[in-house]
């Protein structure tokens, strides 16, 4: 059995990105557990019966997304720790610091703006006492660009550079999806989805990306992903663990008669988005956070598979 740790920025970060992993790797015994570094207070609240959540004096869109977390991970099986949160009542350290731009960043506590040395000894403390022996994070554009997800590569990275050779993990991940994948997400979601057919909430209206649209900064070109864990059985899962996720985002289904009934989903933002069974990583040194050397063995346009070995 091996001990595996995600860190994450916010709460459905970690199921949208790492959902079919972390389901994979508890079905084949594997310890996992989710660090994550903020209760995501700026989150934009989907539901209408939730609405008065978002942006209302207190925070409470923060306790109540925790509960989304501890709910999401029970249903994978997954323990949750949360970056600063004690049993004397505090319930985070660090603050959600919203999007680019936003005046959020400029709150006392957000994350974003943490000062890196104190941030990453946070994470560190938790990396020590967990010892895991895999290690996955965002990439140094955090997947997308949110500041949050920056900070948490940027505190993650600190913090296993930082550490004693004895209490790093013998294997550490970046978040990556392959260019060809993300091409081929969206082309099966032209084909499968189609707007206003499929039980969105009220008010909603689901929208389609075409091959003009930019990707985000973690889709990479395929050489740079050294392993892949592809599962389409960990898909219903993951997808259980997202309907907890209620404020964030809306889990539907594609229509009987267009092929098998699966889910997918769709953020705030009302973009379909697919859950294709598979995500992809690159490996680095964690004595120098390089780039893996690749296996010279392996054979071309190959990945590896399951993250610990």
């Amino acid at each position: 059995m091996s001990r595996l740790l995600l860190v994450h920025a916010h709460p459905d970060d970690e199921t949208l990105t790492c959902g079919v992993t972390m389901a994979h790797h508890v079905a084949r015994g594997d310890e996992v557990h989710v660090l994550t570094c903020t209760l995501g207070e700026e989150g934009e609240v989907v539901p209408r019966h939730l609405a008065h959540l978002q942006g209302a004096p207190g925070d409470p869109l923060g306790p109540y997304r925790r509960g989304e977390l501890a709910r999401a991970l029970a249903v994978l099986g997954v323990t949750s720790h949360v970056l600063g949160e004690d049993d004397r009542g505090a319930t985070s350290r660090w603050r959600d610091s919203g999007m680019a731009g936003t005046s959020a960043a400029d709150h006392p506590q957000a994350f974003a703006a943490a000062p890196l040395r104190e941030a990453a000894t946070a994470v560190a403390r938790v990396v020590a006492r967990l010892r895991p022996d895999v290690l996955v994070t965002y990439d140094a554009g955090g997947g997308y660009g949110h500041p949050d997800h920056v900070r948490t590569h940027e505190a993650t990275r600190t913090a296993v550079l930082g550490l004693p050779a004895r209490d790093r993990p013998s294997r550490v991940f970046e978040i990556r999806t392959p260019r060809s994948w993300a091409q081929e997400d969206r082309a099966w979601l032209r084909e499968r989805v189609h707007p206003g057919r499929h039980g969105e909430p009220p008010g909603r209206t689901l929208q389609l990306l075409d091959d003009a649209a930019p990707y985000p900064v973690g889709v990479v070109d395929d050489a740079m992903v050294t392993h892949e864990v592809v599962d389409p059985t960990a898909v219903a899962r993951q997808a259980a663990a997202l309907r907890e996720h209620v404020t964030q985002l809306t889990v539907l289904q594609t229509l009987p008669g267009d092929g098998p009934v699966v889910p997918f989903y769709a953020l705030s933002n009302d973009v379909a988005a697919r859950l294709p069974g598979r995500e992809g990583f690159a490996r680095v040194d964690p004595a120098t956070w390089a780039p893996w050397p690749l296996d010279p063995a392996r054979s071309e346009g190959h990945r590896w598979g399951r993250l610990t070995g």
